[in-house]
């Protein structure tokens, strides 16, 4: 079986596709987008049960991209989880191999509340932890990064390994941002595929501070290509700026039409 990912970036830009998780036993569907994105993808981000729905493991997934070759980050929501539950999972991923996680609060649910108090600078501080803990002596050392609006970072944010932009369609937003706050860590800009009109309201909706152009809404109004094709511009002039160490790209289900574009255009 060919690599699931190009590795490292020839240029030092990454690219860092989020794939669409499973939402019954099935691995299928996951697999045909790690094949589709694998030959633009440097690593696969694997949600956590996704928009507050059951999903598959992110790191029963995270270890399916490995296997296939490629590189992958698996996100750990502090929502669905008490402190057993998480040191569960750490065992799970050391004895898997998978070595990155992206730690997050987890969108709401569409049904019951929070499982404890977990939050995710106690699943970091945990993770800091480990380093001194026997269990796993021999096993390669944990990598967390964490997300962050286009606010502030506070400081136990900027001791993560690495800093997950949220999604704007703003490159100017993302640049100012950047530049207000310096960071000494890898940071991903968030990148966002707008498929439709309605799931441009649903993100104003959801995600504080988004501001998505009227003009970019009606463009997919009248032509759904035109959000993979912003997308794929918003893309090359974040990588041009020199500002970022690459890109989350979540394509949603546009993940065909961009790895087609974007092996053209990287």
């Amino acid at each position: 079986m060919g690599r699931a990912s190009r590795g490292t970036s020839t240029n030092g830009f990454e690219l860092i596709c989020e794939i669409e998780p499973p939402t019954r036993p099935d691995l299928t569907h996951a697999r045909h987008q790690i094949g589709v994105l694998a030959p633009v993808a440097d690593a696969f981000l694997i949600p956590d049960n996704h928009l507050g729905r059951a999903t598959v493991s992110s790191i029963a997934v995270a270890h399916e991209v490995q296997a296939m070759g490629g590189r992958s980050i698996a996100c750990v929501n502090s929502r669905d989880r008490n402190l057993l539950g998480f040191r569960r999972d750490l065992l799970t991923a050391a004895a898997y191999g998978v070595e990155e996680f992206l730690f997050v609060q987890g969108d709401k649910p569409t049904a019951g509340n929070r499982t404890g108090d977990l939050t995710v600078r106690a699943m970091i501080e945990e993770v800091r932890a480990v380093a001194d803990d026997p269990v796993y002596a021999g096993r390669p050392s944990f990598r967390v990064g964490t997300a962050a609006g286009l606010r502030p970072l506070p400081a136990w944010k900027r001791a993560a390994d690495f800093v997950f932009v949220q999604v704007s369609y703003s490159v100017d937003a993302l640049l100012r941002w950047r530049d207000t706050h310096p960071i000494d860590r890898p940071v991903y800009a968030g990148v966002m595929v707008l498929a439709s009109a309605g799931m441009a309201r649903r993100l104003a909706a959801t995600i504080p501070d988004i501001d998505i152009p009227t003009d970019l809404v009606e463009r997919v109004e009248r032509d759904q290509a035109a959000g993979v094709d912003a997308a794929c511009e918003q893309i090359l002039r974040l990588r041009d700026s020199a500002a970022f160490t690459g890109v989350h790209l979540v394509p949603v289900s546009r993940y065909r039409q961009v790895a087609a574009q974007l092996e053209g255009l990287l």
